[in-house]
């Protein structure tokens, strides 16, 4: 399926699994990711997203979010956006 860049991931937390993605696109619930780097390779569903601790269901261009990931991915993956899914 084609993929659209629309992040980097500028932070990883270990407990819970969470990644801070610096977004360029736009993302909301229900988006399948695919975030991708030098020995990352996996895809999800966004199930939940925060912005400064709070909940949303949307976000853009030039705001970080924090994701819950199924596993590890590190500073500066690329975050792909699955489209037509």
């Amino acid at each position: 399926m084609p993929e659209e860049a629309i992040g980097k991931v500028s932070d990883f937390f270990a407990h819970p699994v969470v990644a801070g993605i610096d977004l360029t696109g736009r993302l909301k619930l229900g988006d399948r990711l695919h975030v991708l780097g030098h020995t990352t390779d996996l895809e999800m569903v966004v199930e939940s997203m925060q912005i400064d601790g709070a909940s949303v269901a949307e976000a853009g261009p030039g705001q970080s979010v924090g994701i819950k990931m199924p596993g590890r991915v590190r500073h500066g993956d690329t975050v792909y956006k699955v489209i037509g899914q």
